[in-house]
């Protein structure tokens, strides 16, 4: 018997799969380039001189540079060198050499990482409720008496008992 609706689960499953096609091949990618990002893969060295305060003591200096962990390496006269540059105590004067991908791979990443300040945030809401329905809505095409149906149940649940024990391992 065809369907009354004009908009059937399998249609709107269908074209939102087509639009999300290209959010989806954003997100894999970057995701997958996310692995690597305790690495140089993909980056390039950048070099940034910056002008900070004179004399900043070392217990403070990772606080004026920005640095989550900074470790002070050596120090000879003014100059104090760490892992990914140095800073002049008499100047202020800090190089500072980081690893960063390319600019657009750099883009596609922080898809992963908006916060809620960001605009970005509400693509990331759409999507992942998107991909929710995209959950539901896949048990719609095929009834529920069904082998397939059956076995793509067995498929799912072994979907998320892969994910604990992975998560948990």
């Amino acid at each position: 018997m065809k369907n009354s609706s004009p908009i059937s689960m399998r249609v709107l499953h269908r074209y939102l799969g087509f639009f999300l096609a290209g959010i989806m091949a954003v997100y894999a990618i970057s995701g997958v380039i996310l692995i690597y990002r305790d690495t140089d893969f993909l980056k390039s060295e950048q070099v940034f001189e910056e002008q900070h305060s004179p004399n900043v003591p070392n217990e403070k200096l990772a606080e004026e540079l920005r640095f989550r962990r900074l470790k002070v390496e050596k120090e000879e006269g003014d100059m104090v060198y760490f892992q990914n540059g140095d800073y002049n105590r008499s100047t202020g004067v800090a190089h500072i050499r980081s690893m960063e991908l390319p600019y657009v791979l750099d883009k596609m990443t922080h898809l992963h990482k908006a916060s809620t300040e960001d605009p970005l945030y509400y693509l990331n809401i759409f999507f992942g409720c998107s991909l929710l329905f995209f959950v539901i809505s896949a048990f719609w095409m095929y009834m529920p008496k069904t082998s397939v149906f059956k076995r793509g149940i067995l498929f799912s649940l072994a979907g998320v008992v892969l994910t604990l024990v992975l998560l948990f391992i």
